[in-house]
């Protein structure tokens, strides 16, 4: 690992003074940014310890979870009224990572982790995500693990947290202070496709900070659901997520949020799904025009085809849990 400079602020005008410099960078947990940097994949001139800063607090109103960046997962996942109010938000956390990296990692941080792509996380290889122009080894390679939506023909690698495809399907908006000072970013922006530009990862602009997170309570969210397939039990990625939300009433779906990871290189909202249930039964019938119309645009690779009959059979077992619980 290269030398660096270490910070540790007690405000976040400070924070912010300090991570605008170029080279510079925040850590909190640590827990993604020490291993690329160890790997060689990033390097930085100056970390800047944020975990001093006023950012764990969590608020709850008849409206709104007003959650501070600096809240640890494994807090939030256990907080009573996240639990009852916004269960997918719960379910997502609780299916990252493992406990020792839950007790550890923020959610501010874990938005940002970066993806775990092989080809990325090797600095030999070429990446276009690392080294704009280098190329993408997935596209012809080893990409199991990687995107059949969204992607482009600079980029496949798949969006890693299992936190923001939940906060997508809860209409999410993630506050951030940067130099001219606050705003607040729907999730659903947050993160850009690849495009010919697969370097840049979230709307985020140079040395601005995430101090917190706003999700609104609604029926809606409370009656969501988060369902992760992966290799094993712990400690794992998906291979693919669904974070869904359906309220149904008198029979028939009157709104729906269709949200996926592990497919895209980010969460990956499917409107079209949603409309194919939306005025309907919640029946077989609506179900299979659902997924059918999820998958349209897919476009599946040597390794990685097996995802979109996974991504259909998952979904419809999510939307028929639903079904069953009225």
């Amino acid at each position: 690992m290269d030398s660096f400079t270490y910070t540790r602020p007690d405000r976040p005008a400070d924070a912010v003074a300090l991570g605008t410099a170029p080279g510079s960078r925040y850590i909190a947990g640590g827990t993604d940014l020490l291993n690329l940097m160890k790997d060689g994949v990033q390097r930085h001139d100056r970390l800047v310890d944020i975990n001093s800063l006023p950012l764990n607090d969590v608020r709850v109103s008849d409206q709104l979870v007003r959650l501070g960046s600096l809240n640890r997962m494994s807090d939030v996942a256990a907080h009573r009224e996240v639990v009852r109010r916004l269960p997918a938000l719960a379910q997502a956390l609780l299916a990252s990572a493992s406990p020792q990296v839950r007790n550890m990692a923020s959610l501010g941080g874990n938005l940002l982790q970066r993806t775990r792509c092989w080809y990325f996380r090797d600095a030999t290889m070429p990446c276009n995500k690392r080294e704009p122009g280098s190329g993408c080894a997935a596209l012809d390679g080893m990409n199991r693990w990687h995107a059949v939506l969204g992607g482009s023909d600079h980029c496949i690698a798949v969006h890693p947290s299992d936190l923001a495809v939940a906060l997508t399907a809860l209409d999410a908006t993630v506050r951030v202070l940067g130099a001219d000072g606050p705003r607040a970013i729907p999730v659903a922006e947050f993160y850009p496709l690849p495009g010919d530009t697969p370097h840049v990862e979230s709307a985020l602009r140079p040395g601005e900070l995430i101090t917190g997170v706003d999700v609104p309570v609604t029926e809606l969210a409370g009656t969501s659901r988060y369902l992760k397939v992966r290799d094993r039990a712990t400690f794992e990625f998906a291979v693919v997520s669904v974070a869904a939300a359906v309220r149904v009433s008198g029979d028939v779906v009157r709104e729906a949020r269709l949200v996926f990871g592990g497919v895209a290189p980010r969460p990956w909202r499917s409107h079209e799904a949603e409309r194919e249930l939306v005025g309907r039964p919640l029946d077989d019938q609506a179900i299979s025009a659902a997924v059918t119309a999820l998958v349209r645009d897919a476009v599946p690779r040597e390794h990685n085809a097996f995802k979109v009959p996974l991504l259909q059979r998952a979904t419809t077992d999510v939307l028929r849990r639903f079904r069953r619980t009225r």
